[in-house]
């Protein structure tokens, strides 16, 4: 076995061990270092010197032995040395208080005496603070914020020997951050909050409160966005920075106002036509107000206002989408509800009304805008008539005539309904018919109409109708005279009132007829002499007809068809008046007067012929009246002779009549203009003689059946 070793010094450095060192023993390999506590021991082995005894317990004396080891075995211990470990070390409770003070506890240590702390900023900038203290606690003040410090200590026994040191790095909560900026984003209500970085903050936490609510962003960088804002509201941002050590002091709350809520409680409105207003509720946080007006067609107008109400023009018939924003700082609020507001159709125009009769008027306007049904209204009268149609026109019938209707025309459209602001429109209808009640005959061509006076301020026409042609007349009363009518013609009447309303129907026709006309031309022609002809013309609506001959010695009449007449027991030489009286089918009759007529002179009687010296003859007659000249005519194949007597005188002479001839004698009544008559017009009876030459007889000759029964 190798020598025992000899111990040159045993020390303890560290409270759990023991350092021994020796001389070195030649041959041996190893050394076994023993630490004997009373019962309790323990054993090291190392190879050379100097070796340490771990595992030991703090401020305990312990024997130090040491023997050397080799392949023969051990040596006996080395004479033992008595040693004991130092105090163990403080084990420290370190926070920081603050951004600028560090609090450093630790239990009691036994055996202690003291303590002794020191600090000192790990990146070596700045000075180490000591502290020696009998306390368990203590605290350093005034350091950097944020700043990663060192912290040594340890105890010290009675003796002042120290003992084991601990050493604990702490960091102070970082200062808080400073230079905070909000940047509000309106169109995504969030906000981005940066600050500028605190040394030794490892994270930040950004508060955002409005209320009881309250958002949080953690972040290690030197920004932050909070989402989810609402509008209307007011939010207080604040930064806390945080390290491993704590947190900062919260900085100092930045006002954030976000954009406004949209406006609720929008009503629309036409307070008069043309006229839009626009209202809503007032919303928190909103400075100002913008009404945007659309119309269907495109046109867009805003209102800029402070209050919670704007006023727009609109047109009818138009639709208007309308929304409304609120407005502040922050900017524009989020888009509310879009209201469309469709304002009441325009009320129609080319208003135009035409009668198709007295009781029917058809009106009609032009298509307007925003209507989808219209409703033509017709007051007047007793009542309301009513047309409702998609069309722009309508027929309201069944009017009353001669009355005044207010008819208007209102448009609708399902969105709005009616537009009642619709003026209406004057219109007259045409006159009632008149009822014809007499027609009564005035003179030979004028005819009398009555009627039954129903309208107002109307003038009444009344037309004679028939294929003589067409007769008016007019009055504003109830009876007027058709002036003219053509006799003989029949007419169809009717009256219509007219007024500036328009015309009547016509009034039931009454058939009319005028009296036969009186035949132009009327001829008579004696036949005999007591018999005459009367012919006439035909007198345009006469059936038959009745003429007249008249006299104080009497009267001759004839009822016929036809157009002539013959009238018998016509009285010589007398002066008759002619009347004609033309008689309708209907019973009508014309009474037509005519220039007098005069029947021939009565012949004379008694004719006889004398015959006197030198071949005359002498022709003698009983006049029938002294007044009355005659002329005597002998007719004879010989030749013919005549006479005429001096006035007053009965008988006249020829002379130088051709003898043995057959003469035939008339003596004849002369007019005023001179003989008129022949021998074979004479109505005066004709007598024959022959004429013998002397001493020869005059015999007497049969002639057209009358006799001459006297001889020369």
């Amino acid at each position: 076995a190798p020598d025992i070793p000899v111990i040159d010094q045993a020390y303890s450095k560290l409270s759990n061990s023991i350092t021994v060192e020796w001389r070195a023993v030649p041959g041996a390999t190893n050394y076994m270092l023993t630490a004997q506590d009373g019962d309790s021991f323990v054993e090291t082995i190392v190879k050379n010197s100097p070796g340490t005894v771990t595992g030991l317990k703090p401020a305990t004396l312990y024997r130090i032995t040491v023997r050397s080891i080799n392949s023969g075995g051990k040596s006996q211990p080395s004479p033992f040395r008595k040693v004991k470990t130092v105090l163990a070390a403080p084990i420290l409770s370190v926070r920081s208080l603050s951004c600028d003070s560090i609090a450093v506890s630790w239990k009691a240590v036994h055996m202690a005496a003291g303590f002794s702390v020191s600090l000192m900023r790990s990146d070596g900038l700045g000075r180490m603070l000591k502290q020696n203290t009998t306390n368990t606690s203590l605290i350093f003040t005034n350091l950097d914020p944020g700043a990663l410090y060192t912290i040594k200590a340890y105890a010290w026994n009675a003796n002042g020997m120290p003992g084991d040191d601990f050493t604990y790095n702490q960091r102070t909560s970082p200062n808080a951050p400073v230079d905070v900026k909000v940047a509000f984003n309106s169109a995504a209500l969030r906000a981005v909050v940066s600050w500028m970085p605190t040394e030794g903050a490892l994270a930040y936490s950004v508060t955002v409160s409005s209320g009881l609510l309250k958002l949080r962003c953690n972040t290690s960088a030197a920004s932050c966005m909070v989402p989810s804002l609402q509008c209307g509201s007011e939010y207080y941002v604040s930064v806390t920075a945080y390290n491993d050590a704590g947190s900062s002091e919260p900085t100092d709350a930045v006002s954030l106002k976000t954009i406004p809520c949209a406006p609720v409680n929008i009503s629309i409105e036409e307070d008069e036509p043309g006229h839009l207003l626009v209202s809503w509720s007032s919303v928190s946080l909103g400075h100002y107000y913008v009404v945007f007006v659309k119309s269907d067609d495109g046109l867009e107008v805003h209102c800029n206002t402070s209050y919670t109400q704007c006023h727009f023009q609109s047109d009818c018939g138009f639709t208007y989408f309308i929304s409304v924003f609120a407005y502040n700082k922050a900017g524009q609020s989020p888009l509310g509800d879009v209201f469309n507001y469709t304002t009441a159709p325009c009320c129609p125009s080319d208003f135009r009304a035409v009668f198709m009769s007295s009781d029917t008027v058809q009106v009609t306007w032009a298509p307007v805008r925003g209507a989808d049904l219209y409703e033509t209204r017709a007051a007047g009268g007793s009542g309301v008539v009513l047309c409702r149609d998609t069309a722009t026109a309508c027929t309201l019938s069944a009017l009353q005539c001669s009355t005044p209707y207010n008819i208007t025309v209102y448009s609708f459209s399902e969105a709005r309904g009616s537009n009642t602001s619709c003026a209406p429109q004057y219109v007259a209808t045409a006159p009632c018919s008149p009822e014809i009640k007499n027609i009564s005959k005035e003179g030979l061509s004028e005819i009398s109409v009555q009627w039954q006076p129903n309208n107002e301020d109307a003038t009444y026409v009344v037309t004679a109708r028939g294929e003589a042609g067409l007769w008016h007349c007019k009055s504003t009363r109830n009876s007027c005279t058709l002036m003219d009518l053509p006799c003989g013609s029949a007419f169809s009447v009717s009256a219509i009132a007219r007024s500036p309303a328009g015309q009547s129907f016509p009034s039931y026709s009454i058939p009319l007829e005028t009296a036969p006309c009186c035949p132009n031309d009327l001829t008579l022609t004696q036949v005999t002499q007591s018999v005459t002809n009367i012919s006439w013309s035909v007198g345009k609506g006469a059936q038959t007809y009745v003429t007249t001959l008249e006299s104080p010695k009497g009267q001759a009449k004839c009822h016929t068809l036809q157009t002539y007449c013959l009238l018998g027991c016509i009285t010589c030489g007398t002066n008759y008046t002619v009347s004609l009286r033309a008689i309708s089918e209907t019973g009508l009759t014309s009474s037509c007067t005519y220039q007098g007529y005069s029947s021939s002179a009565c012949c004379p009687s008694g004719v006889k012929l004398y015959r006197l010296s030198n071949n005359g003859i002498r022709v003698f007659w009983r006049a029938s009246d002294e007044t009355i000249n005659y002329k005597a005519d002998l007719h004879g194949s010989k030749g013919n002779f005549s006479c005429t007597p001096s006035s007053g005188l009965s008988h006249c002479d020829i002379t130088k009549i051709p003898c043995g001839d057959v003469y035939t004698v008339v003596v004849a009544p002369v007019t005023d203009k001179g003989p008129k008559l022949t021998l074979f017009s004479s109505f005066c009876p004709k007598k024959i003689y022959s004429v013998t030459c002397s001493g020869s007889s005059v015999g007497m000759v049969i002639y057209r059946g009358k006799s001459s029964a006297e001889h020369i």
